[in-house]
């Protein structure tokens, strides 16, 4: 199907990285969710120090050795690196990895009007520097902690001519910035975007004020939905993608993952407390965007929930659902629903963008892989009424019937992402037509062929060697 087809408006992903807790790539985040895998676990050894870290609940989706980094690769001196906050140093690794799994190399960005749009909310590292300015800083700490500089940094290192935007609406700021990013392509003022989400908890503070407010899991895991819900636990690590407008994609022979429909954002601002969503907004928002998608709400087959599995939340999330969604389908074929948060935990600004990458993921496999921790459903959510149903086992995508609002038979699949001061923002995607014939096989394929590697260092290249095999060995190809 071309732009002509009334696509005009969506745009390609062609590009995709990420960094989960037990996922280092996204063949390793798939097959974590397709077979019903967790990354949640205990705080790294070492990271948290002092009395707050003996009152921090330890749980959750963490990363191993953030302190590692390759400097030189990014153009960072000795003398600079100690000062660039990990979350600039995982943003530089994600883009660089997103633009090669574009196939786009870094000659080819300099100088273009690429926009770089990262969503961001902790600033940890500035405070673990904050006591030693005095003594320790020199000239490159106010803008390796400053985080407004994230997205400037990842322009500044691929000499990127767009427009670079660091977005900060609390949990919500990756996918607003990927609804940012897409109106900049629609507009014409970016040929391309790199749309990144990050988080990391250097600090055990930020994770016990969320305990205090109340919103931490007791149990240790994120019941989604469930009757256990009783609020969700930490994660890290970050995601990109790389997006362009679907014409350009399609004129430069791009490989497409998916598609970009439409998105909308709003403000909640009606609630008991600030912190507290209503169902109209939420409504309103998912009603935004399938009418800027073009998309009829009952060609929708799935949704990623924000999905925190909060007390408050979850009934609000389903309610606004059944509303905007269930309502408009058939008796008996309920809404498919599920979170990524009960696999890696709550990446905070980073939320937006691991839940699209699930869904990217989903849509190239075709596949729904379960939600998990859910057995029985929260009793202020009644699923059938709202018809929907939470995506308990890996199964083939459903696919819907053609009808007035679906006449391709598409797969359609929405990604909520709700901030806690009321930016909410939902975004629409949908699978790729058509797809290229699969290549025929040589008449006589050799069994073994050479595999190229290159690096920068001969450190780095016995690295690369080591992922190479390790990914070989898991998926039975070497």
């Amino acid at each position: 199907m071309s732009a002509a087809d009334g696509r005009d408006s969506a745009l390609a992903i062609v590009g995709v990285s990420c960094r989960f807790a037990g996922a280092e790539n996204p063949d390793e985040l798939w097959r974590l969710l397709d077979s019903g895998g967790s990354g949640v676990g205990e705080v790294p050894p070492g990271r948290w120090t002092g009395a707050a870290a003996e009152h921090t609940p330890r749980t959750g989706g963490y990363l191993e050795h953030v302190d590692r980094f390759d400097a030189s690769f990014f153009g960072i001196s000795p003398r600079e690196a100690p000062f660039v906050d990990p979350q600039q140093r995982l943003a530089l690794e994600l883009g660089w990895e997103a633009l090669e799994d574009a196939r786009i190399t870094p000659d080819r960005v300099r100088g273009t009007r690429l926009g770089t749009f990262v969503g961001v909310t902790g600033d940890d590292y500035a405070q673990l520097l904050s006591p030693h300015v005095q003594t320790l800083a020199t000239q490159h700490a106010l803008t390796g902690v400053q985080r407004g500089v994230l997205a400037n940094r990842l322009a500044a290192f691929l000499g990127a001519r767009g427009p670079s935007i660091t977005v900060d609406s609390a949990q919500s700021s990756s996918l607003v910035a990927l609804h940012l990013a897409g109106a900049s392509l629609r507009a014409g003022e970016s040929d391309a975007a790199l749309v990144c989400g990050v988080n990391l908890h250097l600090l055990p503070q930020s994770v016990l004020l969320a305990a205090r407010l109340g919103a931490l899991s007791t149990l240790g895991r994120c019941f989604t939905f469930d009757e256990r819900a009783d609020g969700y636990v930490p994660g890290e690590g970050g995601g990109a993608v790389v997006l362009k407008r679907l014409d350009t994609a399609l004129a430069d022979g791009d490989r497409i993952l998916c598609l970009v429909r439409g998105s909308a954002t709003n403000n909640d601002p009606a609630g008991a407390t600030l912190t507290a969503p209503t169902a109209e907004a939420q409504s309103d928002v998912l009603t935004s965007a399938y009418r800027s998608a073009g998309i009829a709400p009952e060609a929708v087959g799935y949704v990623e929930l924000h999905g925190t599995g909060t007390p408050t939340g979850d009934p609000v999330e389903a309610a606004a659902l059944g509303e905007a969604l269930g309502r408009h389908r058939p008796a008996g074929r309920p809404l498919a629903v599920g979170s990524v948060k009960t696999n890696i935990g709550h990446l905070g600004g980073a939320a937006g963008i691991a839940g699209l990458i699930k869904v990217v993921l989903s849509l190239k496999h075709r596949r729904l892989p379960p939600s998990l921790n859910f057995e029985n459903p929260n009793p202020r959510i009644p699923l059938d009424e709202l018809n929907l149903r939470v995506q308990r086992d890996a199964e083939p995508w459903p696919e819907e019937a053609a009808e007035p609002g679906n006449p391709a038979g598409e797969l359609v699949a929405g990604v909520s992402s709700f901030g806690m001061g009321g930016t909410n923002c939902h975004v629409v995607l949908s699978d790729w037509h058509p797809r290229p014939p699969a290549p025929t096989a040589p008449a006589a394929a050799p069994s073994e062929v050479p595999w190229l590697l290159s690096a920068r260092t001969d450190a780095a290249l016995r690295d690369a060697a080591s992922r190479l095999a390790g990914s070989g060995a898991a998926d039975g190809t070497v």
